[in-house]
């Protein structure tokens, strides 16, 4: 049996501070990702089910709702068809049980590998540890698994391929310091999503910008939960508390759609930036967002099991550069955060 590298995860742990703009958060590990500074070595055998002719990839995500998972499902359909893979989605409606049951049940088809865009981080490693126990490998995208929980689980994975999200954190707040002004009287609210670790990563890269400016200060933080209406009411409530925020970080896409409703519907000056709502256009008061090319992380995905499948060696992380848009411009279809 061939054998490949895998990425066992250690101790590191996500320390989390988000009083004000010089509390950045130290993830332990750089800007990318929490998995690869703690691996250790590890390996797993190439399924018997790789040698088919057109070997099984399963694939879990979240949901459809969000156009970032459209365009995602899109890239692993048409590039697995090209790589000569039979392809089956499963999507969970963003439930974490959900997705665990869609996995095991596609883990009965003794799938090749499995691609992993999992709903939560945390609860994200049972569904590894089910794969691992099934002797499938996993290849993770998007969204990182949290490594204590994976320790906890004595869990592996292939590799991990997603946004740079701490470097695009810090592009959107250098953006905020130019367009502002380096010592601007800055009072700022993040609509964020704590429970997953790539979005702590983008605060992290954000705050740490900001803080290059001392009259900066992060004064509110709530949990826009990855959707756009739980992102207006937060935003809203958020508003409503704090009269003197004139810049919001919204960290995901829907964050930004739901974020700058908010400040529409409140008729105040309140600045958005953060990751891109899809095909939303930038305006003064939308002055700039990063974006992420999910359908070519699928792609990429894709390509990394047929490297894998192949004999080839592949990375444990690989990292992706966000795309700025400024005023005037406007996000494509698969351009989003």
């Amino acid at each position: 049996m061939q054998r490949r590298k895998v990425l066992t995860v250690g101790m590191a742990v996500m320390a989390v501070a988000l009083t004000g703009c010089g509390d950045a958060i130290d993830t332990g590990t750089g800007s990318g990702g929490s998995n690869e500074d703690a691996a250790g070595a590890g390996e797993v055998s190439r399924p018997a089910a790789c040698d088919e002719e057109n070997p099984y990839l399963a694939v879990a995500l979240p949901n459809l709702t969000n156009p970032y998972y459209v365009a995602m499902q899109r890239g692993f359909q048409e590039a697995g068809a090209e790589a000569g893979f039979e392809v089956e989605v499963q999507i969970a409606n963003d439930d974490d049980a959900a997705q665990l049951a869609q996995v095991q049940a596609m883990l009965q088809k003794s799938p090749c590998a499995l691609a992993l865009n999992a709903v939560k981080s945390e609860p994200a490693a049972a569904i590894v540890r089910a794969a691992n126990d099934a002797g499938v490998p996993v290849f993770t995208v998007n969204v990182i698994v949290d490594p204590a929980a994976l320790e906890s689980q004595g869990a592996t994975i292939v590799q991990y391929l997603g946004a740079d999200n701490e470097a695009g954190g810090a592009q959107i707040g250098e953006q905020v310091l130019t367009d502002m002004g380096a010592d601007a009287a800055l009072q700022v609210g993040l609509i964020t999503e704590p429970d997953e670790v790539p979005v702590v990563q983008r605060d992290a890269g954000f705050q740490d910008a900001l803080s290059a400016n001392p009259n900066a200060q992060v004064v509110a933080e709530v949990d826009g939960n990855v959707q756009p209406d739980d992102s207006l009411a937060a935003t809203g409530e958020l508003l409503q508390g704090n009269p003197d925020v004139n810049v919001l970080f919204a960290s995901t896409g829907p964050a930004a759609f739901g974020a700058l409703q908010a400040v529409q519907g409140s008729g105040r000056d309140v600045k958005v930036y953060g990751f891109c709502a899809s095909e939303e256009p930038l305006t003064e008061q939308y002055p700039a967002c990063v974006a992420q090319e999910p359908e070519d992380y699928g792609r990429r995905v894709v390509e990394q099991v047929r490297t894998w499948v192949d004999g080839g060696t592949v990375e444990e992380e690989i990292l992706r550069p966000l795309k700025m848009f400024t005023v005037g411009q406007t996000p494509g279809e698969g351009e989003v955060g």
